[in-house]
């Protein structure tokens, strides 16, 4: 006699048959993946690294990826500029997770090397038609409202490697100009508050502070509305690569 609490299973011939079969495929794989790999650390084994100590934790103070993952790294292409300094690096995103691109993988585009920056010694300045010319150290940036945005940044050439065919093979090369990360910093249109701003003012002209001295145009709407100057990227200060101690962010643009 069953108890009404007990369960009844009933496998038909159909079910034991489909059973056995893909039992006998993962034990096939099994034997065939341990003809060419240790097992030794598999159970039931006991693990070798379970029985030693590991690192400390003042190893790596700022830490580091696990030495099987050095592979995911950015990557440049040797023959596609005469030199590193006006260059692009690539991000791996085929080994990402995730949305969030680590600030050690974010491509680079360079025109004239990473400028390096002591922040004390940064300056922000907004001049021409404005009712107040200003100059903004990083401290006082710090001041103002705080904002945090997810944004793409990408490469007006992303996907340039293939405009005459394909040149290398694989995801990164393609398409791996491109990162999504957390800025944090402030509007620029907070800045512009303390500035004022004449009626007749239509354009911004962003200029960079590295050696390349390149500079953009934006329509004035389009920097009172989203534009941003920050100084971190998914809570850290930005890198040197990055634009350290602050940069522009024009999303969409």
């Amino acid at each position: 006699m069953r108890k009404k609490s007990e369960p009844t299973f009933r496998v038909n011939r159909r079910q034991l048959l489909s059973s056995s079969v893909a039992l006998g495929m993962v034990g096939a794989t099994n034997a065939a993946y341990s003809s060419e790999n240790d097992f030794s650390n598999s159970p039931p084994n006991l693990p070798e690294w379970t029985t030693y100590l590991g690192d400390g934790v003042d190893v790596t103070p700022y830490g580091l990826p696990s030495q099987f993952e050095d592979n995911v790294i950015r990557r440049n292409v040797p023959w596609l500029t005469a030199t590193t300094e006006s260059s692009v690096n690539f991000t791996p995103i085929q080994s990402l997770e995730g949305f969030v691109t680590p600030n050690g993988l974010c491509f680079e585009r360079h025109h004239g090397g990473v400028a390096v920056i002591n922040p004390d010694e940064y300056r922000l300045m907004i001049n021409g038609l404005v009712d107040r010319e200003m100059i903004f150290t990083l401290d006082d940036l710090k001041r103002f409202p705080q904002t945090n945005k997810f944004y793409f940044l990408e490469c007006a050439a992303n996907g340039g490697m293939e405009w005459r065919g394909a040149q290398l093979n694989g995801c990164q090369f393609t398409f791996g100009m491109i990162h999504n990360v957390q800025y944090t910093g402030v509007k620029l249109s907070d800045l512009v508050k303390e500035t004022g701003i004449k009626p007749s003012a239509k354009w911004l002209l962003a200029e960079g502070g590295d050696s390349a001295g390149l500079s953009r145009s934006i329509p004035i709407e389009k920097a009172l509305d989203d534009c941003m100057i920050v100084w971190a990227m998914n809570g850290e200060a930005l890198r040197p690569e990055q634009g350290y101690p602050a940069r522009l962010v024009v999303p969409g643009w």
